[in-house]
């Protein structure tokens, strides 16, 4: 009980430190403008609320990067030690992202897993590589467990951002360490198939991580995926590979 507490107190902690940032570099870029004038839409990168409601309880929305600028805390050398561990339960986070007036290209270089008997290595639900969307759209990065060992992880994200003519954005390249904890996956109980659930039949099929929204088990490991969704847990809505680069 009070190692839940702390880490919900060190989650509100660091979502402070995220308005306060987030604030502030609004107020930066609405300065920097002059005479009244609105600002030109600029790159913004950010989790949306109803993903920080399942972390916190909060509903509100964390930026990385708003209107070009990449936010102080993530230049803290310190920063990933006051992240409190992702749980067990969450496993993927989505992004929205868009560029704005201005062109932008990005490159996840890095995706790593540092424990893989426990975290398999991490993947985003678009390509690698690519420029990033003029309007908003969301993508998210998958963190599967494998259910064969239970523990905490460290994983590594690497995202490079540049303009058109080749510049980084300042600020990037990104280089994430974040932890993730996984839970051994239950054996299967009774004289089944692996893969499988019973009895009397053992026709259930087990999935891991459960199918996302709405989506149905049908094999050991495969998830058929209802309209408008698809990826391996139906964790993707099509719109992203459709629409991603109009």
């Amino acid at each position: 009980m009070i190692m839940r507490w702390a880490t919900a107190a060190l989650t509100l902690a660091v979502i402070a430190l995220f308005i306060f940032d987030t604030t502030t570099a609004r107020h930066h870029h609405h300065h920097r403008s002059g005479n009244g004038h609105k600002p030109s839409s600029d790159i913004s990168l950010w989790i949306d609320q109803q993903q920080i409601k399942m972390f916190s309880g909060v509903e509100m929305e964390i930026y990385v990067i708003s209107e070009g600028i990449v936010l102080s805390y993530l230049l803290d050398p310190e920063f990933e030690n006051k992240l409190p561990i992702i749980p067990s339960e969450v496993s993927y986070v989505n992004f929205t992202w868009k560029s704005g007036v201005k062109k932008y290209y990005y490159n996840f270089y890095r995706l790593k897993s540092f424990d893989e008997s426990i975290l398999k290595t991490p993947s985003i639900t678009i390509k690698t590589q690519g420029r990033v969307p003029k309007r908003a759209k969301e993508f998210s990065v998958l963190l599967p467990c494998t259910g064969n060992n239970s523990g905490v992880a460290q994983f590594g994200i690497g995202l490079m951002i540049e303009t058109r003519k080749g510049k980084p954005l300042n600020g990037t390249p990104l280089h994430l360490s974040l932890r993730k904890e996984c839970n051994l996956r239950e054996p299967n109980p009774g004289p089944c198939p692996d893969g499988y659930l019973g009895p009397p039949h053992c026709k259930k099929a087990l999935c891991y991580p459960n199918c996302m929204n709405g989506g149905n088990c049908t094999a050991p490991g495969v998830c058929s995926c209802p309209p408008g969704f698809q990826g391996p847990y139906c964790e993707g809505g099509t719109q992203i590979y459709t629409n991603f680069f109009k």
